[in-house]
């Protein structure tokens, strides 16, 4: 443990020493273009509290420091990698927390063998989905020389470069810095949609392709540490099964944007460019495989099938046996290669023998071609070069993505009355039914095989929208086959009608058959509560019966929503309902026989239930893990995650040895009864001091001053309008622009409040319970990891700062009223954490309050120049156009500044 303390501290002197020598180039590039001032106020040693002169710009101020954070990001994701990598190296594999080397040492010194081990492995199944929630507020260009900048920062520490060879890679620092600072930082025009698709088609294309080798052999190493038997862990088929998911052309949750063209041209990109990668894959593996048949005994069966496959494809099968007429392996992967370049042209024949109808088929050919190899006892070459390309083959198949359809029930509703008022239906206005009249309709029509409508029928926005990306599924589905497509998840689900609906739009384009997962998104806290009855009800309808008895694998989705459940009722209140409708929707899947799948829908901060995958992972209840996985990965979190190849390579390791060990948790069906007791008497406590602030009839007004959400309201960050109606409500406003607005003006009390009042009148009317819960604290993953995160919150939070956003409230009363409810609510949470935590914050949270320094001052003066902004554009944004617009523009501006200070946004 004290090893692991002083790398840490090793670790944060890095920090302190790589941010200096970034920031003396930055200084020297700002000073080479005339601006003395700005490189002496970005200066790493600050003397006291620095004053902006006023004859810098706000704008270059601001875009100056926005780059310093960067910087500070930048080196700080690197020092964490190196920390990582010394302690494996001094500490052994293990070191790592919630790594593969540590999950195994854990179950060696429980008793588990390697065999029982290696039987799990391959029942894993995780999906990181990528959203374009609007929380990216870095352009992507910028994005790009981000990771140029790491790749720098790395190359420099190799200690074999001469004085020249370093001084060089300074130059080449500053001038990406250079580049970096004369584009810019905010969206002038609002990104379409395709610029958020090629945002995670980059990570699609380019990122995953190269870190699932690096991902595996992690797994293979912390095999080998354990002394585990290889020969348990040689096939593709014995590692768990990592896929990828997307919601950037399918997720049209409030995005008018997402039309049925989009999801169209979105799912065929897609399949293009995983035929690509794959294509280019068999082509490496073909320059590798240059095994000479005068050298090699391949068998006759082998050979005579590569005639055979050559003559169905003509010409072009002839000149693949050509091109290396002494080397078999090599023709049997030129063979392939005809029959890829046919499916990704489109020549197709009715037998599937000149194309691949499916990825499977390839996959069958691959295995030809691994048998040979290891008759011919060529193990490290299958290992080494056939292996990856297997593996990567059943990472992204043919289709490189799963593309999840995700609408809100309310939407369904409408389009649902749409097409019954189109189709002659006198009582049309669905919307308005009851629950047991919409079933019964439902349960009634669902026995039929007919549609509503004859072909070509309008019947209204909703209705044309949601049977027009039904129909373009179809059209995919019937030449491609369902494996790009992900699930249809209703968003607010909140009845069994909600989903039986579905079923309809479905039946009505002649997709009844295809399977497509049905899935309820639970959000709001009363979701949460019903969703195991919603579920159950759902599994025992004949239409779900069905399609169990006809699939032997059946495996039913849920997905939880964190951020509404937070909205809705306070982070502790969410936690705590989350959990346990995973232990009672898991109860209920049990009852029925039935897998099933939890979808997370985590954002990026912890108020949406951001955080280490790990610790995330650990947190569940036991039982509550089949194996099977999907994690939205949202907005500036895909890059936090996975822009360079090593810190990647670790967020896909947390999420599949976590996945795994958490898997191997049995259900404990002795409940803890004092635990739940106190744990439902405490989120009773927080949920009404949360209520009592949100639904106090002065907090609107409160929020709206208190908080940038006005000027969010403006922002470019993203195609998605920051309300699902347009209407200036509470519960109209998305979960991210109302995290992103307490964040900008470091409240963050969606990431804490209610807690405190909670534990405070806790302790004091149960104190022998408080007291249970202190013990419990130190060993139930839980609560632990929840009140480290909301700790974080409030150690992100600044009461200074704090007090100046709120004194913009016009209303005084309003002002001090909701201010002092906050502010107790503030310190009596963080009193109530140490005592629970059983040590201060000083001695327990070094790094997070190290991290906190090091902006601190750069963030003071951001914010006095953001509250000032917002005082005059909201006093001229009426009566001067103009000058609101260039005012806008700067906050902007500082919007995405801040975001990059305080490592987030919603």
């Amino acid at each position: 443990m004290e090893k692991k303390k002083s790398l840490e501290l090793k670790g944060l002197e890095k920090i302190r020493r790589d941010y200096a020598y970034l920031i003396k180039i930055f200084q020297e590039m700002l000073r080479s273009l005339g601006e003395t001032e700005l490189a002496h106020i970005i200066a790493y040693e600050k003397d006291g509290h620095e004053k902006k002169p006023k004859h810098v710009a706000d704008e270059k101020l601001a875009q100056a420091l926005g780059i310093s954070f960067e910087l500070l990001n930048l080196v700080e994701e690197n020092a964490a990698t190196q920390f990582r990598r010394q302690a494996e190296t001094q500490l052994g594999l293990e070191s790592t927390r919630g790594s593969w080397a540590e999950t195994f040492s854990l179950w060696k010194k429980a008793g588990i063998k390697a065999e029982e081990i290696a039987e799990l492995l391959p029942t894993i199944n995780v999906m990181p989905v990528l959203t374009a929630h609007p929380t990216e507020a870095k352009r992507l260009t910028v994005l790009d020389i981000h990771r140029e900048l790491y790749v720098l920062l790395a190359k420099n520490e190799n200690p074999i470069w001469s004085d020249s060879e370093r001084d060089a890679i300074e130059q080449e620092i500053k001038s990406v810095l250079e580049r970096w600072w004369r584009t810019g930082e905010i969206y002038l025009e609002k990104p379409r949609l395709e610029d958020e698709r090629s945002n995670v088609m980059h990570y699609f294309v380019n990122v995953f392709p190269k870190v699932l080798p690096l991902t595996d052999q992690r797994l293979l190493d912390a095999w080998k540490h354990a002394g585990f038997s290889s020969s348990l862990l040689e096939q593709p088929e014995q590692y768990p099964s990592l896929q990828f998911g997307s919601w950037v052309g399918g997720d049209r949750d409030g995005h008018p944007f997402v039309t049925p063209e989009f999801t169209a041209s979105t799912l065929l990109m897609h399949r293009r460019a995983a035929l690509k990668i794959l294509k280019r894959e068999l082509e490496a593996l073909a320059q590798k495989l240059s095994f000479s048949k005068f050298l090699s005994e391949v068998p006759k069966g082998f050979l005579s099938e590569i005639q055979s496959q050559a003559k169905v494809l003509g010409i072009n099968g002839q000149k693949a046996l050509e091109r290396n007429p002494s080397e078999p392996l090599r023709q049997f992967l030129n063979v392939l290669l005809v029959r890829m370049e046919n499916t990704m042209e489109g020549h197709f024949d009715s037998e599937g023998l000149v194309y691949f109808r499916r990825a499977t088929d390839l996959a069958t050919e691959l295995k030809k071609l691994r048998k040979v190899l290891l008759d011919l006892k060529a193990h490290y070459i299958a290992k080494q070069y056939l292996f990856p390309v297997e593996r990567l083959l059943n990472c992204i198949g043919f289709h490189l993505a799963k593309l999840d359809i995700r609408q809100n029930s309310a939407y369904h509703e409408i389009a649902m009355s749409q097409v019954l008022a189109a189709s002659g239906f006198e009582d049309n206005n669905y919307e308005d039914w009851d629950e047991e009249k919409r079933l019964s309709f439902l349960n009634l029509e669902l026995k039929s095989n007919r549609p509503f409508l004859v072909t070509g029928t309008q019947c209204g926005p909703e209705a044309d929208n949601v049977l027009g990306y039904f129909r373009e599924v179809k059209k995919h589905t019937e030449l491609y086959g369902t494996d790009g497509i992900g699930s249809v998840i209703v968003s607010m689900t909140r009845s069994l009608s909600d989903l039986l609906v579905v079923f309809l739009f479905l039946r009505e384009v002649g997709l009844q058959n295809a399977h497509l997962p049905v899935v309820p998104l639970l959000e709001t806290i009363d979701d949460l509560i019903a969703g195991p009855n919603i579920l159950e009800a759902f599994l025992n309808h004949p239409m779900m019966k069905e399609q169990r008895e006809q699939k032997a694998d059946f495996v039913q989705e849920v997905m939880l929503g964190y951020s509404d459940s937070n909205k809705d009722g306070g982070i502790l209140t969410s936690r705590w309902n989350i959990y346990k409708a995973e232990e009672n929707l898991t109860k209920v899947g049990n009852t029925y026989g039935v897998r099933l799948r939890f979808f997370h829908g985590r954002g990026g901060t912890i108020s949406r239930g951001g955080g280490k995958i790990h610790r995330f992972l650990e947190s569940m209840p036991p039982g509550a893990m089949s194996g099977d996985i999907k994690m939205t990965v949202q907005g500036e979190t895909i890059a936090n995650q996975f822009a360079n190849r090593l810190n990647a390579s670790y967020n896909l390791e947390m999420f599949l040895s976590g996945t795994a060990r958490q898997t191997k948790r049995t259900l404990d069906e002795r409940k803890d009864k004092k635990l739940y007791a106190a744990m439902d008497r405490l989120v009773v406590l927080a949920r009404s001091q949360y209520r009592q602030l949100l639904d106090d009839p002065r907090f609107i007004e409160f929020y709206s001053y208190a908080t940038p959400i006005d000027v969010l309201e403006q922002s470019k960050i993203g195609s998605r309008p920051a309300r699902r109606t347009g209407q200036r409500s509470l519960s109209d406003l998305r979960s991210i622009p109302w995290v992103f607005s307490w964040n900008q003006s470091r409240f963050n009390l969606t990431g804490w409040f209610g807690t405190g009042t909670a534990l405070g009148a806790f302790k004091e009317n149960y104190p022998d319970d408080f007291e249970y819960l202190k013990k419990v604290t130190q060993e139930w993953p839980l609560l632990k990891y929840s009140l480290i995160q909301i700790e974080t919150n409030l150690l992100n939070s600044n009461t200074e700062i704090m007090r100046v956003f709120a004194d913009m409230v016009p209303n005084p009363s309003t002002k001090n009223d909701l201010l002092k409810l906050i502010m107790e609510d503030y310190n009596t949470c963080l009193n109530q954490i140490e005592i629970l935590m059983g040590a201060s914050v000083e001695e327990r949270r070094i790094s997070r309050l190290e991290n906190n320094k090091l902006r601190n001052e750069s963030l003071q003066l951001l914010h006095e120049m953001q509250v000032r902004l917002l005082k005059k554009w909201r006093k001229i944004r009426e009566s001067d156009p103009d000058e609101s617009e260039k005012l806008l523009l700067t906050l902007l501006l500082l919007v995405n500044v801040l975001s990059g200070g305080l490592k987030g946004t919603g």
